[in-house]
């Protein structure tokens, strides 16, 4: 089977899917920093896709869905467009979104990210 990169429709799709689990101060957070779909760059895995879609934005985090791998994750960024670290996590929505809560939230680190592959 070829992998193609997925479609906004299907991003949407599973946007959608996710919010309908969010409810109090998740979607309240969810509301805050979730943006318009929009293809991000990665330097070391993004080229084949043409990028990753980036969801949400907070300071200099991005949640973004790696399509390669079939889960969302959350990387830093430095440049706005490019997304600066690789992760194969293969984590639905809600758990990338309540993991960066929970950063904001109580601070520390984002635990459980899969890096990329060695």
């Amino acid at each position: 089977m070829i992998w193609t990169p997925i479609t906004i429709e299907e991003i949407f799709a599973k946007i959608y899917s996710a919010e309908k689990d969010f409810n109090g101060n998740l979607l309240n957070f969810w509301d805050l920093i979730k943006i318009y779909p929009e293809k991000w760059d990665e330097e070391d895995y993004g080229q084949e896709g043409d990028g990753f879609w980036v969801v949400g934005l907070i300071g200099r985090r991005v949640i973004y869905y790696n399509d390669i791998e079939e889960g969302f994750n959350i990387s830093e960024y430095t440049t706005y467009g490019t997304i600066d670290d690789y992760y194969c996590n293969q984590d639905d929505l809600n758990v990338a979104v309540l993991s960066l809560y929970d950063l904001i939230t109580f601070g520390g680190r984002i635990i459980g990210q899969a890096g990329p592959p060695i």
